[in-house]
């Protein structure tokens, strides 16, 4: 592959409309807790669907480099970011699994969680958009590649199940906590700064930034 049809790849503009919608994605899951349940749910509600469109239109390409691509997403990042999922959803995170290779000939269930499938869809497209943003077209190309190959072996799948949970709680009457939530520590109020720092909420500077 030449590096003109590399450069025409990487910043077609269906790839740069799926680096808008993922950019956005991660956004909003980083910045949940600045945000009530409903409002969260509400933008997924509408970035799912659209992310999902736009991954699905991507060309499939093939890798250029020998070298795996570097992971940014630590370990520490996900489970700070699952945290504030779990606490934002409160009980309202597991819903029934109706797809899962393992079991879709038998009569099993399977309780899947919310959060856990917004940081699985989460980690694919933040790794993809950092190595994205390198600016290197090989690098670019591969990171593409990955997030297009795990699109369509695992969080493509997970995408269109957890948006089922999404959809119910949208326009469910589930109780959040939120009145539970106001009396305890929460992000924004006063907190120790190291809390305040946990959930990125640390002033109000931060608020308009976001």
């Amino acid at each position: 592959m030449e590096n003109q049809d590399t450069h025409d790849i990487v910043y077609s503009k269906n790839v740069i409309e799926f680096v808008t919608v993922a950019s956005e994605y991660c956004n909003s899951v980083e910045n949940a807790a600045h945000y009530p349940a409903q409002e969260n749910l509400q933008k997924l509600q509408k970035l799912l669907p659209l992310l999902y469109i736009k991954a699905a239109v991507l060309p499939r390409i093939e890798r250029l480099l020998d070298d795996e691509l570097e992971k940014y997403v630590t370990e520490l990042d996900y489970n700070v970011l699952h945290q504030k999922w779990l606490h934002i959803l409160n009980e309202n995170d597991s819903f029934y699994e109706v797809f899962d290779p393992a079991i879709q000939f038998g009569n099993e269930t399977v309780t899947a969680s919310v959060s856990e499938n917004l940081l699985d869809i989460y980690q694919n497209l933040k790794d993809f958009l950092t190595s994205y943003s390198i600016g290197n077209e090989d690098v670019m190309n591969d990171s593409l590649a990955e997030c297009m190959f795990n699109f369509e072996s695992s969080w493509g799948q997970q995408l269109v199940n957890v948006m089922r949970a999404v959809h119910m709680l949208v326009y469910s009457d589930a109780d959040f906590g939120e009145a539970e939530k106001d009396k305890e520590i929460k992000p924004g109020s006063g907190n120790p700064k190291w809390l305040d720092g946990f959930w990125g909420t640390n002033n109000e500077e931060n608020r308009d930034n976001v």
